[in-house]
């Protein structure tokens, strides 16, 4: 029996660049267009008849309110977002899209299909959070470790990046990690997740990225070229080991109702790396990872927020603007430049 073919939408604000990628598509084994539009909102109102498992975009001026709406709506289902910068590999998923640099027909099939596969089901969304959790009091980072100095003594070890990110984050994380290359500094992640998602995530990135992505484990070392997603129920801490670092996976109680909390990283990243240390925050619900960017900002590091016109939800950067941890905010597209050129800077002060 075969599989069901791939149900795709179409999105393009230019004539020839949407009639490009139809006929690269149409007729194309194991695939089905099931909408074509010009604009977000025209696609979204198709999509809600019949939802893709694949959008292909290609806006060259894309409308903040159209394109904000649609990416909220992607973001509640599981679909997979493919765009001209994507379908390159110079840029991750956006927006944007210089019409004579469109890809040729088979580089389009092929990240259709690639999108296809990496794409989250179903059964892999997190469900939503107990109301009986949101009725409890917020916990802050203290429960799991208590604020203090860092202990990082400046620039002296490797480099190490801290992401934070809840809703539509698998998205920006594939964007991110997909365009990074094998010596990029190591990073520790926290995607809200529950548990069993954060493995099947970190397995689905391995995959597609050139990087290595793996769920955390206790005692699990940072190392260049490696990305540490930490696991769905657990937070996952950062500590110093001589010159290296290495990562604590402890159990404990919520904090920001989340667990694995963005706070919880970010503070032991604040306190055992210092000015060592990239955080950066994106797309999410809520306000985890607000106060931990500030303290990680104000031990020395690097501290940037994705814009809101990048985001799906803008709660969890624009708290961290708004609490003064952000030093830089940018968008999504311009993330994997900036992490890179950190890490370029920590080798030019002696970093390895």
């Amino acid at each position: 029996m075969s599989a069901p073919p791939i149900k795709v939408v179409i999105v393009a604000d230019s004539t020839p660049v949407r009639r490009s990628i139809v006929r690269a598509l149409a007729g194309e084994a194991g695939m089905e267009i099931i909408a074509i539009a010009g604009d977000p909102k025209t696609a979204l109102e198709q999509m809600r008849r019949q939802w893709p498992q694949v959008l292909v975009l290609a806006l060259e001026t894309p409308g903040a309110d159209d394109t904000s709406v649609l990416r909220k709506a992607i973001a509640e289902r599981p679909t997979a977002v493919v765009s001209h910068s994507s379908l390159t590999r110079q840029r991750g998923p956006g927006i944007g899209v210089p019409p004579s640099q469109l890809p040729s027909a088979a580089d389009i099939v092929r990240a259709v299909r690639s999108a296809a596969q990496a794409a989250l089901p179903a059964r892999t969304l997190p469900p939503p959070l107990p109301a009986a959790d949101l009725l409890r009091p917020k916990n802050t980072a203290d429960v799991i470790l208590a604020a203090g100095p860092t202990t990082a003594g400046g620039r002296s070890t490797e480099p190490v990046v801290a992401i934070g990110t809840s809703t539509g984050g698998t998205q920006a994380l594939e964007s991110v990690l997909h365009q990074l290359p094998t010596n990029c500094p190591g990073m520790v992640i926290v995607q809200h997740m529950p548990e069993r998602f954060t493995g099947m995530l970190a397995q689905r990135l391995n995959e597609f990225c050139q990087i290595a992505v793996r769920e955390a484990s206790n005692g699990d070392r940072v190392v260049p070229g490696q990305a540490l997603i930490a696991p769905g129920g657990k937070h996952m801490m950062l500590r110093r080991s001589g010159t290296h670092y290495l990562v604590d996976v402890v159990d404990g109680p919520l904090v920001n109702r989340h667990k694995p909390s963005v706070d919880v990283l970010f503070r032991s990243v604040a306190r055992f790396a210092g000015a060592n240390a990239l955080g950066i925050i994106m797309t999410g619900m809520g306000d985890d990872g607000a106060r931990g960017l500030k303290e990680m900002r104000d031990a020395g590091g690097t501290t940037i927020a994705q814009d809101e016109a990048s985001c799906v939800v803008f709660g969890m950067p624009r708290e961290a603007i708004r609490h003064g941890g952000a030093a830089q905010v940018i968008s999504l597209l311009q993330i994997p430049a900036a992490l890179l050129a950190f890490g370029r800077r920590g080798a030019a002060l002696g970093v390895p």
